[in-house]
């Protein structure tokens, strides 16, 4: 995209961006509700209006910031609060609301992989490009939500995930790593050891979505 003007650039990532952030987010608080929590519609986080999401620093400067000066973007939305005490099957359940964002973000690179596919048909320049670019976008972003979500570091969803299958007492001793987490996490983006854990699967769902997308 070295081709477009940093307006151009913001324009074409921030729709994607912002719904994959906010709808991955939503998915929690739906699978909450669904399995018996209640908590995020209560308190209007249910809501697919991004404002009602947004994280100032999470959802605007982070992705701004990596959008200007990094190859990688990612972001983040205020949380949905979810009780877990309040779930049919608390350990069971938190399984699938943790998994319920990254699917989010599946499906959302299927759609914009479809867009794209959509675009190709199209025969205006005015429109077609856009969307493709945008497109690309969303797949980009989407997937790399998804991969880096999936990780078993809590407080992320795979971290989520590892506590509800592991036995109690190894959850137990895994869940003291969540303090730690989002430092963790930032020494390995500094680091570049984060790509080498999310190289691999970012590039293999790409492939898919451009497969999905014709290009």
């Amino acid at each position: 995209m070295q081709e477009l003007s940093i307006v151009q650039t913001i324009s074409i990532w921030a729709l994607p961006v912002l719904f994959a952030i906010t709808l991955h987010e939503v998915a929690h608080g739906w699978a909450a509700k669904k399995l018996g929590d209640r908590t995020a519609e209560q308190q209007g986080r249910l809501s697919l209006n991004p404002l009602n999401h947004i994280d100032p620093i999470g959802t605007l400067l982070v992705p701004g910031l990596m959008l200007l000066f990094s190859n990688m973007i990612f972001g983040w939305a205020k949380p949905v609060p979810v009780d877990f005490g309040r779930l049919h099957n608390p350990r069971r359940d938190m399984v699938w609301v943790a998994l319920a964002g990254p699917a989010a973000n599946l499906l959302m690179a299927i759609f914009w992989a479809l867009m794209i596919r959509f675009a190709i048909l199209l025969h205006s320049e005015y429109i077609s490009q856009p969307l493709g670019l945008m497109g690309k976008a969303g797949i980009s972003i989407n997937v790399v939500l998804m991969v880096l979500n999936l990780l078993p570091l809590p407080p992320l969803d795979g971290g989520r995930v590892a506590l509800g299958l592991l036995p109690p007492r190894l959850a137990y001793k895994y869940s003291q790593i969540e303090p730690w987490g989002m430092p963790i996490l930032l020494v390995l983006m500094v680091t570049n050891l984060l790509w080498v854990f999310m190289g691999l699967p970012v590039s293999l769902f790409q492939a898919l979505m451009n497969g999905i997308a014709g290009i």
